[in-house]
């Protein structure tokens, strides 16, 4: 395909409420973020959600009323992460499935993570991994270091195809403890992938955004932009809504002659009925 598929990573678990007001933390706020989104050109959505106090949280509760509002109004592809705040126990992240999401991240290995580190352990992967395969889930296998390239491949070796038969990767660069968020780290890593990959996206974090967003889009790769990731649209101007970051992928998908996918397009991209 030529098209070009836009995720939305709006919330994140990182940034509290209190620092940046502008954050969709509540149920409503993130609903209509999802649609400005989509009337931009997003097709998925990415999701952390919060508790009534705007802290991270995996509530199975919240989790599914956050998927069943968004179905309802949206035609947005649904993704929850499994990775929650680092912080979260990984018996707590296998629950995220029960909300019956589209699809989830299904990040690759342990990273540091800033002055955290997020754990990852192979037989939390793969764990996680036959579980998607078990509710016809499709995951996102989330990059951030080269090392979880080669892991990617020995997980599809020893277990198969994801549900849809479609294997999806994000890389995310920038992140302190990952790869940086370079066009020389990310043309390595695409070089490294294994051959059942069918597409991949790449996410840039913090002031690596643009450099990753125009390096992507030069090997053919798909965007995942929001507040999740970024604050700023450039020194000194905060970000006052996610629609300004998809509208920029937008935009700079169009100079690279690459419209944004139908929702039925995108679908068919990630083996979604």
């Amino acid at each position: 395909m030529t098209g070009l598929l836009v995720t939305v990573a709006p919330t994140g678990a990182e940034t509290a409420k209190a620092d940046c007001p502008q954050l969709p933390t509540t149920l409503e706020e993130l609903v209509s973020t999802a649609g400005e989104c989509e009337a931009a050109g997003a097709r998925m959505i990415h999701v952390h959600i919060r508790d009534a106090d705007h802290r991270p949280t995996l509530d199975l509760t919240r989790l599914t009323d956050t998927v069943q509002a968004l179905r309802e109004r949206t035609d947005l592809i649904v993704q929850l992460s499994t990775g929650g705040s680092v912080h979260d126990p990984l018996e707590e992240r296998l629950k995220v499935l029960d909300a019956a999401p589209d699809a989830c991240s299904l990040t690759m290995g342990t990273t540091n993570f800033g002055d955290d580190v997020f754990s990852n352990p192979w037989p939390f992967v793969t764990e996680l991994y036959q579980l998607t395969q078990e509710r016809r889930v499709v995951p996102e296998f989330e990059l951030f270091d080269l090392g979880h390239v080669a892991s990617l491949r020995r997980l599809l070796d020893r277990f198969g195809l994801p549900y849809g038969g479609r294997v999806h990767v994000d890389f995310v660069l920038g992140v302190p403890g990952g790869m940086p968020g370079t066009a020389q780290a990310l043309v390595s890593a695409v070089t490294a992938l294994p051959p059942e990959v069918t597409s991949w996206s790449a996410t840039g974090v913090g002031r690596t955004t643009l450099p990753v967003m125009l390096a992507a889009l030069s090997m053919d790769g798909h965007l995942r932009v929001g507040m999740e990731d970024v604050l700023t649209l450039r020194r000194g101007v905060p970000v006052e809504h996610n629609r300004q970051l998809v509208d920029r992928a937008v935009e700079a998908g169009r100079l690279a002659q690459r419209e944004p996918l139908t929702p039925a397009d995108a679908r068919s991209l990630l083996g979604l009925p």
